[in-house]
């Protein structure tokens, strides 16, 4: 039986420490096996860079995403975002479950801030609904933050059933916890931070949090824990601290 599932976001920072000062891809790997979740919510993805390839020795001759998944999580999906002359990069969702389907919708604001929802259907062994997985990364500027959340709305209203299970997760660079607000009224969804302990995580920067600006929401959903990642050996990976939890079925 599969009644509990556990699930990570992380900002993993195209795979460089903080500031850029170092290539750290085999260690998030490493961390991210050593946590073992069941699903994975990544933003700040690389899909392709000839200009990391030919500069880094070790760096891998497969995706983040392809060399993150390994042998651990069997199903990916990867939501192109951000494209530029060396390669691309953007959100993934690494499962240990089959993803029956996935979307990637553009709701980019502006054109200097490609940004993306990603939209996956999970197949949970036992679960009598399918998990649905919502991974985002907002933009910068409040007003564009906004409209995405408004996609994120529209989305999950006309695509994700009103008794399936829904995750959100992601970066939402929402220091002004204003994104809780909105889509606990339009969507019935909590966070699980909130859910537990009164405030969401502060996840940035990953050495000293001070900003809570990495969630995971939910819908249809037990919470039993939550946790934040963050100090080392987290700090030293990229500049965001990583979030799990562990859900349940109701």
């Amino acid at each position: 039986m599969s009644d509990t599932l556990h699930i990570t976001t992380y900002n993993i920072h195209k795979g460089f420490s903080q500031f850029n000062q170092r290539m750290m891809l085999h260690e998030l790997k490493d961390q991210l096996h050593l946590l073992n979740p069941d699903v994975v919510f990544l933003q700040e993805v690389i899909g392709e860079h000839r200009g990391h390839a030919g500069r880094h020795q070790n760096w891998p001759e497969l995706s983040q995403y392809e060399f993150l998944a390994d042998q651990l999580w069997s199903d990916f999906a990867y939501g192109k975002n951000a494209v530029y002359p060396d390669g691309h990069h953007g959100n993934v969702i690494l499962s240990r479950y089959p993803i029956l389907e996935w979307e990637n919708i553009d709701i980019s604001t502006h054109a200097m801030e490609s940004r993306g929802l990603l939209h996956c259907v999970i197949d949970v062994p036992d679960w009598q609904e399918k998990l649905h997985c919502v991974n985002v990364h907002l933009g910068l500027g409040s007003r564009g933050r906004m409209k995405q959340l408004q996609a994120i709305r529209d989305r999950i209203q006309e695509m994700v059933p009103a008794h399936a299970p829904l995750l959100i997760a992601g970066d939402f660079n929402d220091w002004r916890i204003k994104a809780g607000e909105y889509l606990a009224r339009s969507l019935q969804v909590h966070e699980v931070f909130e859910h537990l302990h009164g405030k969401s995580a502060k996840s940035y920067p990953a050495a000293m949090p001070l900003l809570r600006l990495d969630r995971i929401y939910f819908r249809g959903l037990k919470v039993k824990s939550a946790r934040v990642y963050h100090g080392r050996p987290w700090s030293r990976i990229s500049d965001h601290a990583a979030l799990s939890a562990t859900v349940s079925r109701i």
